[in-house]
């Protein structure tokens, strides 16, 4: 199995758990792995016969702008739902930064994996 990928795609969005988070919108950056079989698309280099990766991004951006949840895993879970159920992804990797969470960290945030990766 192939691995398509897409990083640090930047969302504003609603995320924490204080009332002052709840009132204004944060920067996450968004990592991905997505299951892939390219072998058709390589044959035919054809984008219809691979992982839209463009299709994937416009969707979670949209999924993630419109949201408005308190914690990073919530947030996580549900764009590897969206990514399994929609686009047909076997195994998924979701990496969610929550940039400037902590004072003195650069970043703060959660990767998860959901699915069967196969070889």
């Amino acid at each position: 199995m192939d691995k398509i990928f897409l990083n640090e795609l930047k969302v504003e969005t609603v995320i924490g758990i204080w009332e002052w988070e709840r009132k204004i919108r944060q920067t996450v950056i968004i990592d991905l792995e997505m299951s892939a079989d390219i072998a058709k698309a390589a044959a035919t280099d054809k984008v219809e016969d691979t992982l839209n990766y463009k299709s994937v991004a416009k969707r979670v951006q949209a999924f993630v702008a419109d949201s408005s949840f308190q914690l990073v895993e919530t947030l996580a879970e549900r764009i590897a739902e969206i990514i399994r159920k929609e686009f047909d992804v076997e195994w998924v990797k979701v990496r969610v930064n929550k940039v400037g969470a902590i004072r003195g960290s650069r970043d703060v945030g959660i990767v998860i994996e959901r699915g069967t990766w196969s070889d």
